[in-house]
């Protein structure tokens, strides 16, 4: 018995040493210490819209503002209804109806595709700032508002919110035709068709414009007018007044860069249309609206868009009013103060002119 084991022992000696050594190795060398300066990419930004928008470099997407949803129905201050019709079901791009009271059963009423702001990253149709608006739109312009939810980057990065709202003034078009939305059918003037939209929604609304006249739409021969609020248009170099803050390019442009997912660069069509004038000739309507506000970023640009149209050579109709002593797209915030009781009389006008 004595010498099987010492024959045993013998043999499993060098075995044991090596078990003995890959313990000690496993269990008592030193271990990696984590490294501080490592960030977990679900929570170190890529981009950020401060206030409103994050971009994390997992591709996490957080909205602090332009999320919450009011639900259609009666507005008690104007008399307008509202509703929500899905007008794609496979991309889920949805449309807000609004029609003003007191009209009557037989009245034919302008159309206003209404394209909303938010730096193509936030907002929608149904944000309390936007539905508001469109129902002062709405009643003060009798006319039925047609409000666009796009869809936003980064998630569908540019052209993508363009593409949708071309989507939604064919299915505009459609309706007033021989659709089913009986606001369109019954009431739709396919000779009064407007687009407008504030910011981003301007600069949309300038692009399907000018998609129009290259494309057109079967039944609407022309668009009636387009109205710019306080559009967003920039460019690589500073025009007239505008600010040289040396951190102001470069943050607009990696703004315009993550929008569009870095197609198109600061001075493209698309954004920068001033330098590119040919578009101009290009405007498939009969007059433009543009809005401008003295504090605003973009008011340079507002102004020399709506010059820079008057020169062109385009046989429409440009109008360019102008508010002082207020930021961007105020009229959102202070809809019922008087300069913007005055600018939503002068867009009245400008709908409701022969």
């Amino acid at each position: 018995m004595t010498n099987t084991f010492f024959k045993f022992l013998k043999t499993a000696f060098p075995y044991i040493i090596l078990l003995i050594s890959l313990f000690y190795s496993y269990n008592f060398q030193p271990k990696p210490t984590p490294n501080p300066g490592a960030m977990d990419p679900d929570t170190e930004l890529q981009y950020e819209f401060p206030g409103s928008f994050r971009y994390y470099k997992s591709g996490r997407v957080e909205r602090l503002d332009g999320t919450e949803v009011v639900p259609t129905g009666t507005d008690p201050t104007t008399g307008v209804i509202s509703k929500d019709i899905t007008i794609n079901q496979s991309t889920g791009l949805s449309v807000r109806l609004y029609f003003p009271s007191g009209i009557n059963s037989d009245k034919k009423v302008p159309i206003i595709l209404f394209i909303h702001g938010g730096a193509f990253i936030i907002h929608t149709a149904g944000s309390p700032a936007y539905h508001r608006y469109c129902n002062l739109l709405s009643s003060n312009a009798k006319s039925v508002v047609v409000s666009v939810s796009y869809r936003l980057a980064p998630e569908h990065r540019i052209p993508v919110a363009y593409d949708d709202t071309w989507e939604s003034l064919k299915w505009v078009v459609l309706n007033c035709r021989s659709g089913s939305e009986p606001w369109l059918a019954k009431h739709g003037d396919l000779n009064r068709i407007f687009l407008a939209g504030d910011s981003a929604g301007a600069n949309i609304a300038h692009n399907i414009a000018v998609r129009f006249a290259e494309e057109g739409i079967d039944g609407c021969p022309k668009l009636k007018g387009v109205l710019l609020l306080n559009p967003y248009f920039w460019g690589k170099d500073p025009i007239g007044n505008e600010k040289t803050d040396p951190g102001l390019q470069p943050w607009m442009e990696e703004t315009w860069s993550f929008i569009c997912g870095g197609k198109y660069d600061m001075n493209h069509k698309f954004v920068h249309p001033m330098g590119s004038p040919e578009v101009f000739n290009k405007l498939g309507c009969e007059r433009v609206m543009v809005t401008v506000s003295e504090l605003d970023l973009f008011v340079e640009r507002g102004k020399a868009y709506a010059e820079a149209l008057k020169k062109s050579g385009w046989d429409g109709k440009v109008v360019l009013f102008e508010t002082p002593g207020e930021n961007h797209v105020y009229f959102l915030t202070k809809f019922d103060e008087e300069k913007a009781v005055k600018e939503m009389e002068a867009m009245v006008a400008f709908i409701n002119s022969d």
